[in-house]
């Protein structure tokens, strides 16, 4: 079950903001009351939780985004039992159960850290994010590790500026959009709120298309059926797998995976010889 997850977690994670060491993958919380660094190691039927809180009024709160981070109130019998009915995904289903979605801490953060991802690879992904977290993140004490950052706030970004973007135009546009927006509260990404008014708020800003839409769906705001038929790692596996290749024939042969897309693409990354789909070494 967790391969995928810490895969995903730590081939992503921000230096400074995250990390694997010692066989966990550890990352660094913005919470209510102060900030907090929780420590997840997987073990033999269970996730070990160490939490290093700043103030104990957190504790409930950082618990429960370690839930969603890990997607733990999933029902995974259920996801298999639905998805194992298509003959394509059934073999996938027996190799490796249990699949759940990796999510995120924090939606907001997310969002920002899918437009920084935009038609570049993972690694240029996470530098982009530490170049941000250096220059605007809170730094944080880490005794038992290397931790050094909270990742920026909405307020702290919306201060930045653009001609320190190391981007297109194009994104730094879309960035500053997506700041504006969620400071303003235009875009709403509350865990619990409502998944296609989202997406329409998302959809009105400028740079945002399916990917983005939908990767923001899947892990910030949590549908189980959002779907990604473009993504470079859907398309390959469809084509290894022989389900069609192209975004609408693809989208339609998807509907009998419906309400559990999101964990079809799970097991559909997995197909693949990519560090997000295996534990690190």
């Amino acid at each position: 079950m967790p391969d995928n997850l810490f895969g995903h977690l730590s081939a992503s994670g921000i230096p400074g903001v995250e990390e694997w060491r010692d066989g966990a993958y550890r990352c660094a919380l913005r919470l209510p009351n102060g900030h907090g660094v929780v420590t997840l190691r997987p073990a033999a039927g269970y996730i070990a939780c160490g939490l290093a809180l700043t103030d104990l009024r957190d504790l409930s709160t950082a618990i429960s985004r370690c839930r969603w981070l890990l997607d733990l109130d999933a029902d995974p019998i259920a996801i298999d039992e639905h998805l194992g009915t298509d003959p394509v995904l059934e073999p996938l289903m027996r190799k490796d159960p249990g699949r759940r979605v990796p999510r995120t801490t924090d939606p907001e953060q997310f969002a920002v850290r899918a437009v920084l991802g935009q038609q570049v690879s993972t690694a240029a992904a996470r530098t982009h994010a530490a170049r941000l977290v250096a220059a605007y993140g809170d730094p944080i004490d880490d005794p038992d590790g290397g931790l050094t950052h909270l990742f920026p706030s909405v307020e702290a970004l919306c201060g930045l500026d653009p001609e320190t973007l190391a981007m297109p135009e194009a994104r730094r546009r879309t960035l500053l959009g997506l700041l504006r927006a969620l400071h303003s509260g235009d875009v709403d990404l509350s865990i619990g709120g409502d998944w296609e008014r989202a997406r329409s708020q998302l959809a009105a800003l400028p740079g945002f298309g399916p990917w983005t839409i939908e990767t923001i769906a899947m892990r910030a705001l949590g549908d189980p059926d959002a779907f990604l038929p473009g993504d470079l790692g859907v398309v390959a596996a469809a084509k290894r797998l022989g389900l069609p290749v192209q975004a609408r024939p693809l989208t339609r042969r998807s509907t009998t995976w419906s309400p559990w897309r999101a964990y079809a693409v799970q097991h559909l990354w997995a197909t693949g010889d990519h560090a997000v789909s295996r534990l690190p070494a």
